[in-house]
């Protein structure tokens, strides 16, 4: 488990800092991010693959890599996707370098010690807008190709904001006052969204994660209709039928920082974030 926090730090530094706004504009940004998720994935010792597709006349890639798990094959892979482009003015740290961080971690620890089961892990290209939640997003081109191919998915899972935390009070907010009743009011714990169909995934992930960690961790499966739900790459999975949900700080609802130029690598809670990768990491092995 050493060298977590530091590997973190240098991921999430890399995007943010050195290349910067990876934005669906930003093609040569964006093929130096994948190309160095890629050469993270190799020296880890594992086959990658690059999947190419159009947008607006330019080529994207998500890039794969995947680890084969002890169990029995017909037990369906475990998709793990987070998307390493930007909207247009902010560097990304959290939303969304915080997220390819924590893949690359899991899939390094995962190299040393296999799963049961199968796992993928997946880096997205165009995530956000003008493709957000249409078909030319990298993630429902991914999660396309795996339905054509009659490939099993057990669930996925969307690393979606992973490194913005507060312990102050009321720095927690939620798209209903309702919410306040049933969750904290400080924005120091993580949390599992899905739709009403992947309750039982991501609640079998949240209980497993518990037991795993020290890191606080709450969950909600609801409808689409409540602001937040579907907003990451496991929408495009959910279209074709896939139990997904997201992992995620909360986005907009806690971190002042969101979409904006100040979304940088020295805003983020390395330490907490360490806590989730070896929470995480431990978990997969009983899915």
């Amino acid at each position: 488990m050493e060298n977590i926090k530091a590997n973190l730090i240098e991921t999430v530094k890399r995007l943010a800092h050195d290349i910067g706004e990876r934005s669906y504009r930003d093609t040569d940004k964006l093929n130096k991010a994948a190309d160095y998720i890629e050469k993270k994935f190799r020296s880890y010792g594992c086959e990658v693959r690059k999947q190419p597709f159009g947008y607006l006349g330019n080529t994207y890639y998500n890039v794969s890599c995947e680890i084969k798990g002890a169990g029995n094959p017909q037990d369906g892979i475990l998709v793990i996707g987070a998307h390493y482009d930007t909207v247009t003015g902010t560097p990304g740290a959290d939303d969304n370098a915080s997220g390819v961080a924590g893949l690359l971690e899991l899939a390094r620890l995962a190299v040393t010690k296999s799963f049961q089961r199968t796992v993928r892990f997946v880096a997205f290209s165009l995530e956000e807008p003008p493709t957000f939640m249409t078909k030319h997003m990298g993630s429902y081109v991914y999660a396309k190709s795996l339905k054509q191919e009659g490939i099993k998915v057990c669930g996925m899972i969307s690393l979606e904001m992973l490194g913005y935390y507060s312990d102050r009070k009321n720095s927690q907010y939620y798209p209903f006052p309702i919410f306040k009743w049933f969750y904290p009011d400080k924005g120091n714990f993580i949390t599992f969204v899905g739709n009403i169909r992947s309750m039982s995934f991501t609640k079998k992930v949240k209980r497993y994660f518990q037991e795993s960690s020290s890191l606080p961790a709450e969950s909600f499966n609801g409808i689409s209709l409540i602001p937040g739900v579907n907003f990451s790459d496991h929408w495009g999975f959910w279209e074709f039928g896939y139990s997904a949900f997201m992992i995620t700080d909360t986005a907009f609802y806690r971190n002042p920082h969101y979409h904006a130029p100040g979304d940088t690598f020295e805003t983020l809670d390395y330490e907490r974030m360490t806590e989730f990768v070896i929470g995480l990491y431990k978990t997969l092995g009983g899915l």
